[in-house]
């Protein structure tokens, strides 16, 4: 199944796509059951291979020396060829522009020259975006985690819990209260480097899946964060998160469609060569109508999530479609997936072939920047 978009696309999108495409294939999709295997070890390597093709800066503006593809649909092109490959390495090598988005949301000029020009280019740090707690997951607004002020800027104390790329990242994104006594209205953003004086690290959560993308808590004790380095003014960090989460949605859903395109292509080429009573078992009807399904979902999933991208693009409010766009692109991986898993049988189920791998991971979707019952919750608010 080609990721045909239903837009024309201009040459400088074209070669991306084709560059990402290229990049799975030859680099990601050969090292996915090695990264996997290895559970607790963020392949550094790869990441530095993508940056060194410029896949790791894409999205950052050209005046920091980035790609200058800041448009959400070419994000979603690259993403989904990028998972296409693996999942978890697809989103490990375009994590930097989880961390990006809330500088190019509140940051002043100054900060963004300061924390985003480093990002390009050959040897780019990874960097990570630090929200949730033990406590706070979908719920940001009920973050424990407290800057309090001090001459010259903050002491921020706390723990956060699930930050992807926590210790090998060099920067962070944190967000923490500056007033307890509020909600979202309490919520600030802080710049943070790896070295800060009081920031620790957990070790590695072992995961089901995704395992490309470590995960550690991180503790903060009295912490100091300079006020050069508060994002935007005391209480817009929520504002800040929730504007990146229509973005982050839908990119994350053009990963899901990509996850879902390799289960699909998997099985469908499976059941042409696999031969059962005598015929491929394509040639059986419950297997024909489960791929046919699979390709219907993946097509519609995709179209959903290029039309969400397209509309935030234009600069029109997409938060419910976004919602939507990342609900149907997960549950279509994850139904794809499975899909699979059954298309080969006992293979499915064995570490000989792909597919339960791909299986475990396209489970993050559905939970990661909201769950799948949040983003229902987000559609209903805003029907209409």
């Amino acid at each position: 199944m080609k990721s045909v978009p239903a837009w024309p696309l201009s040459e400088e999108q074209r070669q991306i796509v084709e560059l990402c495409r290229d990049f799975a294939a030859k680099e990601i999709r050969p090292r996915g059951r090695e990264v996997d295997e290895a559970d607790v070890v963020t392949p550094v390597d790869l990441f530095a291979k993508a940056a060194e093709v410029g896949i790791t800066d894409f999205m950052i503006p050209e005046e920091y020396g980035g790609g200058g593809f800041t448009d959400v649909f070419t994000q979603c092109l690259v993403q989904e060829e990028l998972c296409w490959g693996d999942p978890g390495i697809g989103n490990l090598v375009c994590s930097n522009g989880f961390f990006a988005d809330p500088i190019l949301v509140l940051g002043s000029e100054e900060q963004k020259r300061t924390w985003l020009t480093p990002l390009t280019g050959k040897g780019a740090p990874m960097t990570a975006l630090a929200t949730t707690e033990p406590d706070s997951g979908s719920d940001a607004a009920s973050i424990v985690t407290t800057a309090r002020r001090v001459d010259g800027g903050y002491r921020i104390s706390g723990q956060k819990a699930w930050i992807s790329n926590a210790g090998a990242a060099e920067c962070y994104v944190v967000f923490a209260k500056t007033d307890r006594a509020k909600r979202s209205a309490g919520v600030t953003a802080f710049l943070l480097r790896r070295d800060a004086e009081g920031l620790s690290f957990g070790e590695p959560m072992r995961k089901m899946g995704q395992r490309a993308i470590v995960c550690r808590e991180m503790f903060f004790d009295d912490v100091f964060v300079p006020e050069s380095q508060r994002l935007g003014a005391e209480g817009q960090g929520f504002y800040g998160l929730m504007g990146t989460f229509d973005i982050s949605r839908v990119v994350l859903g053009a990963a899901a469609v990509g996850a879902a395109r390799a289960a699909y292509e998997y099985a469908l080429d499976y059941a042409r060569t696999r031969t059962q009573f005598g015929v491929p078992i394509i040639e059986h009807q419950a297997v024909a109508f489960r791929l046919a399904d699979m390709a219907t979902r993946i097509e519609s999933a995709r179209l959903l999530v290029h039309h969400a991208a397209r509309m935030i693009d234009s600069g029109q409010r997409a938060t419910g479609l976004a919602a939507m766009a990342k609900l149907t692109a997960s549950e279509t991986a994850m139904f794809a997936t499975w899909a699979a898993v059954q298309t080969l049988g006992g293979w499915g189920y064995s570490r000989e072939h792909p597919v339960e791998q791909w299986m475990r991971d396209v489970k993050l979707e559905e939970i990661e920047e909201g769950t799948s019952d949040i983003m229902r919750l987000v559609i209903s608010r805003n029907l209409g």
